[in-house]
């Protein structure tokens, strides 16, 4: 992985974020050490060039290096940590699952591919760890290569990525994606209500009416959910709504009865309470960390 992290290290010049260009493909650069915090990961790959985290997540710990990527069905409320020096930063690079592009692989390879005998690599389906093979190794060189120049990215770039994905789905702990592309499952009911929590997250919330929304039961509901994203409906929301809120303390620099207000709590001693406990620190305090 030297090449890769080479190639990372010169698209990723500084901390944080780089945008690359390419819809939904972006690098991250930590310079120092992560000790173990919440987070709200997104739906997607992180492929890690140099370096590695601890995802604490349902009871268990996952880590991913550069022999191991992340991929994360849908957003996922988790903890994690990871040991970085300005001489040795982590590096990585995130890619978004487009379900276009999935549905359509799927289409193309389910013939060819038993995802019923595929195991699972851990036991929510909303995160999973596999193994970077030579094939997939190439693959994101080559796209790190595109990223290099504009319109390598431009032309080269989305197949590059639709190939990544094609690596995934061929790959082993592959069948929670293949899931998420398949109508009525419960892996896409979720990935259904976690869209309205994430669209609507500050408006009140009501488990049934979300069940019912993706034409489940409320007692399938709590079992499917939590089975995905390790928590009931009512704990995953209120960790969006924190996590929503400490973006709007550290990045717009909102006061905290703002932000309480903006993300949907009534009450501002109640969500002063729920985020010192969520985060160690009270909203005032509140620091940036980076989330990938």
């Amino acid at each position: 992985m030297f090449e890769i992290a080479a190639l990372m290290s010169k698209l990723a010049t500084s901390e944080g974020k780089t945008e690359t260009g390419l819809p939904g493909v972006g690098l991250y650069k930590t310079s120092g050490s992560i000790s173990r915090t919440p987070l709200l990961y997104q739906q997607g790959l992180i492929i890690l060039g140099q370096g590695a985290k601890l995802v604490h997540f349902g009871g268990r710990v996952y880590q991913y290096d550069q022999d191991h990527y992340l991929a994360l069905s849908v957003p996922i409320a988790a903890e994690c940590e990871a040991v970085a020096t300005p001489d040795e930063p982590l590096l990585s690079l995130v890619v978004d699952i487009d379900l276009g592009v999935l549905n359509e692989l799927i289409g193309q390879i389910e013939d060819r591919i038993d995802y019923r005998s595929l195991t699972q690599g851990c036991t929510h389906q909303g995160l999973f760890l596999a193994k970077v093979d030579a094939a997939f190794k190439n693959t994101v060189q080559r796209l790190l290569m595109a990223l290099s120049c504009p319109l390598e990215a431009q032309v080269l770039g989305p197949g590059l990525v639709r190939e990544l994905l094609f690596r995934v789905l061929c790959g082993e702990n592959a069948a929670a994606l293949h899931a998420l592309a398949t109508k009525n499952t419960n892996m896409s009911r979720i990935e259904k209500a976690l869209k309205q929590i994430h669209g609507n997250f500050s408006e009140p919330f009501n488990v049934d009416q979300l069940a019912g929304f993706v034409n489940m039961s409320p007692s399938t509901f709590h079992r499917a959910f939590k089975d995905v994203t390790a928590f009931s409906p009512i704990q995953y929301l209120k960790r969006v709504r924190l996590n929503k809120a400490r973006s709007l303390l550290r990045e717009d620099g909102v006061r905290a009865s703002e932000a309480a207000r903006m993300v949907g709590y009534e009450s501002v001693s109640q969500f002063s309470r729920e985020f010192r406990r969520y985060f160690g620190i009270s909203p005032s305090h509140a620091g940036g960390v980076n989330g990938e």
